[in-house]
């Protein structure tokens, strides 16, 4: 099958378009490299069956183009990272709904099926732990930058549902939790490569807050093969699934295993959330999935625990400084 990845050079889309061609699929993926990078492709050029684009998702005449020639979209652009949100939400918002509602009209035309990529964000201030798929959705004030993700893929969901609703679109969202792996950097706020980052140089290991809240991480090649499951399977247009881990631990406590296992003598240090963001930021104080919905439809279940991801990328960004940075 031929498959376009949106957002192909960024962290997840790279490992998306390696693992399908390894499967004997033909990719081709478009990205302005606005956060992602060439380097994140730069090892498939050489394989016939992969392809690339440096455009923007903006650019209806050439994604009419990309869409006709493939069979399953897995649209995983997106503005992301906490610092990029809150320092541009113009952006954040205009990149998330204009691109998808773009994508999503041009799908629509010739019944493409589309994985669409939304986030654990959009569980908001919820606080009924472990997050179900059809939870209310709590978000924080308009006042509060944070917030403009949540509610720019809040409203991508909408939109792909009402796609599937009125015109039978077959769309599937994944809501993806914290992921984690090689070729995923510091850049916009990523907390492990960071953490991994300021240890290995001996710089202090910046946790924002107090560092009581929690997040479960999961290994990006676990989430690849959830997604594509969910993309193969005949029966999941229509549904909304968490794909992650449901391992939690607390971003203090995740500080310090980093320094164990990186015999660091870094220095960890708490700057409030203010300093680090912007005045009144508001985080979510635990953001943990259920899994039972995936686990039932696809037979989904994380296979490398946080020990093994902490192992992984340590070693990545050890045997890879210059390509981390």
């Amino acid at each position: 099958m031929k498959h376009l990845i949106t957002g192909g050079a960024g962290f997840i889309g790279s490992h998306l378009a390696e693992f399908l061609l390894e499967q004997g699929h033909e990719v081709s993926v478009i990205d302005d490299l606005s956060t992602g990078s060439i380097k994140n492709i730069r090892h498939l050029k050489a394989n016939p069956k992969f392809h690339y684009t440096i455009d923007t998702i903006m650019n209806e005449s050439l994604m009419a183009e990309l869409v006709d020639d493939c069979q399953i979209i897995f649209h995983m652009a997106a503005a992301v990272g906490v610092k990029l949100i809150v320092e541009d939400p113009i952006r954040t918002m205009h990149t998330n709904i204009q691109g998808s509602e773009i994508l999503l009209k041009l799908a629509n035309k010739k019944s493409k099926k589309v994985i669409l990529a939304s986030t654990s964000e959009v569980y908001g201030k919820g606080t009924n732990i472990p997050f179900t798929e059809n939870e209310d959705i709590v978000l924080g004030p308009s006042t509060k930058n944070r917030w403009s993700y949540a509610c720019s893929k809040v409203i991508d969901e909408f939109f792909a549902l009402a796609y599937h609703k009125k015109h039978g679109l077959p769309v599937v969202i994944a809501r993806l939790f914290n992921t984690v792996g090689p070729r995923q950097t510091g850049q916009y706020g990523m907390v492990i490569p960071t953490f991994i980052k300021q240890a290995i140089a001996g710089n202090p290991i910046t946790v924002f807050g107090d560092g009581s809240q929690s997040r479960c991480f999961g290994y990006v090649q676990d989430v690849v093969e959830g997604l594509i499951r969910l993309a193969f399977h005949p029966d999941t247009a229509g549904e909304i699934f968490n794909l992650g881990n449901d391992q939690e631990i607390s971003i203090g406590n995740l500080a310090e295993l980093i320094k164990k296992k990186t015999a660091s003598r870094s220095e960890i240090i708490f700057v409030p959330y203010d300093k680090a963001y912007e005045e009144g930021f508001e985080d979510m104080q635990r953001r943990v999935p259920s899994l039972k919905k995936a686990k039932k439809w696809i037979n989904y279940s994380p296979r490398v625990n946080l020990d093994e991801i902490i192992a992984k990328t340590i070693d990545y960004h050890k045997n890879n400084k210059k390509e981390s940075l």
